[in-house]
């Protein structure tokens, strides 16, 4: 199917956005179409913006927590220590 029998094509606009590793994307949008603040930079996966000095942050990523991380953070070892002696004690049949 040739250009001519699609049709007329949609106006369009080319928008710069930059990431904070200064990377340069230019998506086209339909010239009456709200642009977004932001766009995924498609080389690092940062945010980009519009703004070339002072693009968005990048994404703070927590590291990876065990389950035993959690409970050390929510319980003290005094804590831990009363929970076992208490389950032991019930294993043992003294409760």
């Amino acid at each position: 199917m040739g250009e001519a029998e699609r049709g007329e094509a949609a106006p369009r606009l080319r928008i710069s956005f930059w990431c904070s590793n200064g990377h340069e994307t230019q998506p086209s949008f339909a010239s009456d179409a709200q642009v977004p603040e932001t766009w995924d930079c498609p080389r690092c996966g940062f945010p980009a913006g519009q703004d070339r000095d002072s693009p968005p942050d990048p994404p703070r990523t927590e590291p990876y927590k065990t389950h035993l991380a959690y409970v050390r953070e929510r319980r003290s070892d005094a804590d831990g220590e009363a929970i076992l002696a208490e389950a032991l004690a019930k294993l043992r049949g003294e409760i």
